[in-house]
């Protein structure tokens, strides 16, 4: 079962960018100074919950598996290897590492990647 066949149409995420156009189109053109400011961040927000809801479930599992080849359950762990010397490939580390800040500015600002 989906979050939409229990829940109808329209999904959390269309309704999240209902919200998001909603702000957009009418709100923020009628508003100026501090309360423009306080739309603009909530705009920002509510795309970065979209995309979440969009990648998130595929990105964590993927950063699972790159986890679970570096012996570790998660994301403390991971830490506590590093500062352990527990991680003895520098390779698939930078790589985990590098995947995992992507997939942060996939969410939070995709203009941000340059390739």
């Amino acid at each position: 079962m989906t979050p939409t066949d229990l829940h109808d149409v329209p999904a959390a995420a269309q309704l999240v960018a209902a919200v998001r156009d909603f702000l957009q189109t009418d709100v923020l053109p009628a508003v100026e100074g501090r309360v423009r400011y306080h739309t603009r961040v909530a705009i920002n927000v509510l795309g970065m919950v979209e995309r979440e809801m969009e990648l998130g479930p595929d990105q964590a599992e993927r950063h699972a598996a790159r986890l679970a080849e570096l012996g570790v359950a998660g994301d403390a762990d991971l830490a506590a290897a590093i500062r352990e010397g527990r991680v003895t490939d520098d390779a698939a580390l930078v790589t985990a590492l590098e995947q995992a800040v992507r997939a942060k500015l996939e969410v939070a600002n995709p203009g941000y990647l340059t390739d």
